[in-house]
């Protein structure tokens, strides 16, 4: 375990494949971290980093992302979810692959999810201590985007995907105590976010929830930010940084199985190629 460095995962729907072939690399090479932090796929993704879970993240991405019950528009004209969110933190963790809650809670690291509260638009980060058992209903809070999926309940709040409000929590990690990170990207260096287009459908959609409007309305600019200082902090040599070297071809709802094996093996080999440069760096 890398003492004092945390390590902060972005999300970015199906994109976050990238991600799972990362972390798949990190298990490999037995390079785990005190804490972990992520908000929509990330967390999702680092929930089986958690547990140790080898192969776990490829299989549920890739041996079921065809499945209509995964996600589909189908799905989405029958339940208003685009994504199978009973599925998907459901049937695929308690049945089909299992997820190992022992190994998870079992592992001394510290796991936070983070989601946006949209009542006050503010981000909300729950730890171990704060889901307990409740850990699959924080990762669907997390990963649940407006329109696509229904808000979720949960500790009080009314709570849609993380990444509105803190897409890649870095600085919640410094704020922990966590001066060093290990941040894994699921953009290209340079990409910047352009302004939605969607404010007067999210007004029109969420009329009740200023937070949210507020939150969606300033996201672009929260997200270019965020990547400024990312940067910044990489310079300095706080944090490395695992990002696509490659161009992505992958969207955030890809359902092509080949250009997410692609990905996944790209986050992989990404991810292997900064390990020896972090060593030698004697960064970890």
């Amino acid at each position: 375990m890398k003492e004092n460095i945390g390590l902060v995962l972005e999300g970015g729907g199906m994109r976050g494949v990238y991600t799972a072939g990362a972390l798949e690399c990190f298990l490999e090479h037995n390079v785990y971290f005190p804490y972990v932090i992520g908000v929509s796929a990330g967390a999702s993704y680092g929930a089986s980093y958690m547990s140790q879970q080898a192969g776990r993240n490829k299989k549920v991405s890739l041996d079921y992302v065809t499945d209509p019950r995964y996600m589909s528009w189908r799905n989405f004209r029958q339940t208003g979810q685009f994504f199978g969110m009973d599925f998907i933190y459901n049937q695929i963790p308690n049945t089909m692959v299992p997820f190992d809650y022992e190994a998870f809670y079992g592992n001394e690291a510290e796991f936070k999810i983070g989601a946006t509260d949209i009542q006050t638009g503010e981000s909300v980060f729950y730890g171990k201590q704060d889901y307990k058992e409740e850990l699959l209903k924080a990762l669907e809070a997390s990963s649940s985007l407006p329109f696509l999926a229904p808000v979720v309940d949960f500790k009080g709040r009314k709570l849609l995907d993380g990444g509105i409000s803190d897409p890649i929590p870095l600085k919640r990690a410094q704020e922990d105590g966590f001066k060093r990170n290990v941040v894994i990207l699921t953009r290209n260096l340079g990409y910047r976010k352009s302004k939605s287009r969607f404010a007067f459908f999210v007004r029109r959609k969420y009329p009740q929830f200023k937070g949210l409007q507020q939150a969606m309305e300033a996201r672009y600019k929260l997200y270019n930010e965020t990547l400024e200082y990312v940067e910044q902090e990489e310079k300095k040599g706080n944090i490395m940084v695992v990002r696509p070297q490659e161009k992505l071809v992958v969207g955030r709802m890809e359902r092509n199985p080949q250009k997410l094996e692609n990905l996944y093996m790209q986050g992989y080999r990404d991810a292997k190629a900064a390990l020896g440069n972090w060593k030698e760096q004697q960064f970890i």
